[in-house]
């Protein structure tokens, strides 16, 4: 058993913990969509009160017929009767409308309480493979059955309206007890037992119900591990292999879908041999049909006692529908009250693994100084001894770098895998602060600028960079706002001005990518898409512009193209270049060679080729190549 099943099945919470946990959950949602839960309260008690109200004018109307019969009455009755229903129904079809309009968009604000969180946390902790990992274990059990907010946004309303119902019941069987036959029959022992059977059959569901709804729940989230890993196994082999576009070349040439096949009949843990087949057939199954059978037992014994009592005059034939009606519907409400405690219960151990990592606390000083917004951009860079160390790690990244940016100047950033240069662009953007030393910016540390804005001084194209599955514009604006002359130059910049011209046919609002818009939505290549986040970084228009392996994707004609261009693109920015591709690096100003997680070399092209030194050694091996 792996230790995470091991405590979602041992967890146990205390009644305080668990009033706790959901009493957070619920001001979360309620402030993440404010409207929601009354809304779902209201359609909940509405349809535990309903059945009630018809219940007892149907009662006076049976009443009134099996004795008076007076014409006004009768009629009074059925008018209320009908008025009574058209009004429930009215409201109820409304409200329930309104409620699965706001159930539709339900998925994307509970999803939305995870995205905003992992937005606000520090990027140290984003990275970190643990908080990854907490985020998709909450998804996946979410995935799995709903638990945690999601099942939580039902059961909540739902206890709202058993209370509502277990209320009503009392109300309309309260009278039953107390009602007396007449004289004449008081003391039978056949009312005697009557009683005891219906208080004996209530008792026993009340017992027993709720502790084989906890044994089952149990039982359930035993299977939660599973579950995860079943829905991550059938997503994959049911659908994933088949249907992703990557995949089509190697799922043809090496028959991947047979293999596929024999994996969803051999390993699902869905399907009709896997445990949750196991389980409806073993104890979920047993669970159901005993609470089945508690449940028609008592509804007999209910039967039994409110017959005899009408038969030996307690009432009319009109109130027994109405006590039978509302202690069915009493003892079904208590039994659902446990029920759903259990089920609350359950779900509050995946409620507190999500207070867990909404709770995950930022450490990465925000500041507060206001970054000097220059028209000039006259911004001046400096790392000051500079060493860095991921979280847990023992090893440096980074040792005791050294640098000052010239403002306006193109430098790349060079060196084999796993010498520093990806982080050194991590701390220059402040995903990361240093572990010792500091980075200055026009000579004052950058952890005392406020965060967001100085983040903003910096447009960054990622060597893994992302488009929407949005119109052209959008994706060059990062935005639904696009301002299009600027759009356009952006793109021409960039090298797309014959692309725009000639394919998206749209214009700006050409649909790129297919998977939301399939009949109208665009392709572009790796090298396109390149160029498109490239034409992204520039619309920003920060005084830094950093291209992590730019050209990666591009053919070597485009990508001469981009270099030669680059004045044009940079523009009067700072431009930093991470490549792997030397020949890139003779456009640029200065160069700066990482090696060991130190910069050991800094210069010019042809001057560090003349040194002989790391640089010269990484141009001569990828130079011979090209020269055989």
């Amino acid at each position: 058993m792996s230790e995470e099943k091991k405590d979602v099945k041992e967890e146990k919470l205390s009644l305080r913990e668990v009033l706790g946990i959901n009493r957070r959950i619920f001001g979360i949602c309620a402030k993440a969509r404010p409207g929601f839960f009354v809304l779902r309260f209201t359609v909940r008690i509405l349809e535990a009160l309903s059945p009630y109200v018809t219940l007892y004018c149907s009662a006076r109307f049976l009443d009134e017929l099996t004795a008076a019969r007076r014409p006004e009455i009768l009629t009074r009755w059925v008018l209320l009767i009908l008025g009574l229903t058209a009004v429930f129904r009215i409201a109820g079809s409304l409200l329930k409308r309104m409620e699965d309009a706001q159930t539709a968009t339900e998925s994307y604000w509970i999803n939305w309480i995870y995205g905003k969180k992992a937005l606000e946390l520090d990027f140290a902790q984003a990275d970190d493979a643990r908080c990854s990992d907490q985020l998709t274990q909450i998804l996946q059990t979410s995935n799995y059955g709903g638990r945690g907010i999601w099942q939580f946004t039902y059961m909540l309303p739902a206890l709202a309206g058993i209370l509502f119902k277990v209320a009503g019941g009392i109300a309309l069987s309260v009278s039953l007890f107390t009602l007396p036959v007449k004289p004449e029959y008081q003391g039978l022992p056949l009312l005697k037992a009557g009683l005891g059977l219906a208080v004996g059959g209530i008792l026993a569901v009340l017992i027993l119900s709720p502790l084989l709804a906890a044994k089952r729940v149990k039982a359930e989230l035993a299977t939660t591990e599973a579950g995860r890993s079943g829905n991550r196994f059938y997503f994959f082999f049911g659908f994933q292999i088949f249907t992703e576009e990557k995949r089509a070349l190697d799922i043809r040439m090496y028959r991947q879908d047979l293999y596929a096949l024999e994996m969803m009949e051999k390993g699902n843990s869905w399907g009709l041999h896997g445990v949750f087949q196991k389980l409806q057939k073993g104890l979920a199954g047993v669970i159901g049909g005993i609470t089945a059978g508690l449940s028609q037992c008592m509804m007999g014994c209910i039967y039994l006692y409110v017959c005899l009592k009408a038969w030996y005059g307690a009432f009319g034939v009109g109130s027994v529908t109405q006590y039978v009606g509302a202690l069915l519907s009493l003892a079904g409400g208590i039994s659902e009250l446990l029920s759903m405690g259990a089920q609350m219960r359950g779900n509050t151990v995946f409620l507190k693994q999500v207070l867990e990592y909404l709770d995950i606390p930022n450490e990465m000083y925000q500041g507060s100084l206001t970054v000097e917004k220059r028209s000039d951009r006259q911004y001046g860079v400096e790392f000051k001894d500079v060493s860095f160390r991921y979280p847990g790690s023992r090893e440096y990244a980074l040792r005791h770098v050294n640098m000052r940016f010239n403002v306006g100047e193109k430098l790349a950033v060079v060196g084999q895998n796993g010498s520093g240069k990806t982080t050194f662009i991590k701390l220059l953007c402040r995903l990361y602060d240093p572990t010792e030393g500091e980075i200055l910016l026009n000579g004052i540390n950058i952890r005392k600028y406020d965060y967001q804005e100085y983040m903003s001084i910096f447009s960054v194209v990622f060597q893994d960079f992302q488009l929407l599955d949005a119109p052209l514009g959008e994706n060059i604006a990062a935005g639904l706002s696009c301002d299009e002359d600027r759009a356009v130059e952006c793109l021409e910049k960039a090298g797309l001005g014959e692309w725009y011209r000639t394919k998206a046919d749209k214009g700006l609002k050409t649909w790129l990518c297919q998977r939301e818009n399939a009949d109208k939505g665009i392709q572009v290549s790796g090298g396109e898409g390149q160029k498109l986040a490239i034409a992204r970084s520039l619309y920003r228009d920060a005084p830094f512009l950093v291209l992590d392996e730019p050209t990666a994707a591009l053919d070597p004609l485009s990508e001469y193209e981009v270099y030669t261009r680059l004045n044009e693109i940079v523009e009067d920015k700072t431009a930093i270049y991470i490549s792997h591709r030397l020949s890139s690096c003779r456009f640029c100003d200065e160069i700066a060679v990482f090696h060991e997680g130190q910069v050991i070399e800094k210069g010019s092209h042809e001057g560090l080729l003349s040194q002989g030194g790391k640089y010269a050694e990484l141009w001569n091996a990828q130079a011979r190549y090209y020269q055989q």
